[in-house]
């Protein structure tokens, strides 16, 4: 049972250990969270309004279940046989 509980401690100790002795490692990583930052709140604020900002619940509720519902617009008699 002793070893079970051992398990995360010696990841913990893996990646702690690989992180230390890595030269490209920290500058890597802070860019990649720099990445992140970049695409999940500069990007959703100028690119991704909220596209039902001003409408009541029930507005919203009516909205999502009209969207949900509706059919696709294909016309059928277009489509060559």
């Amino acid at each position: 049972m002793g070893r079970i509980k051992d398990i995360p401690v010696s990841i913990w100790r893996f990646y702690r250990d690989g992180f230390r002795n890595m030269t490209w490692g920290r500058p890597l990583v802070w860019l990649i969270l720099l990445k992140v930052f970049i695409l999940f709140a500069i990007l959703r604020v100028f690119f991704f309004k909220p596209a039902m900002k001003g409408m009541t619940d029930a507005q919203k509720s009516e909205t999502v279940a009209e969207r949900i519902t509706e059919q696709p617009h294909i016309q059928i008699d277009t489509i060559k046989q």
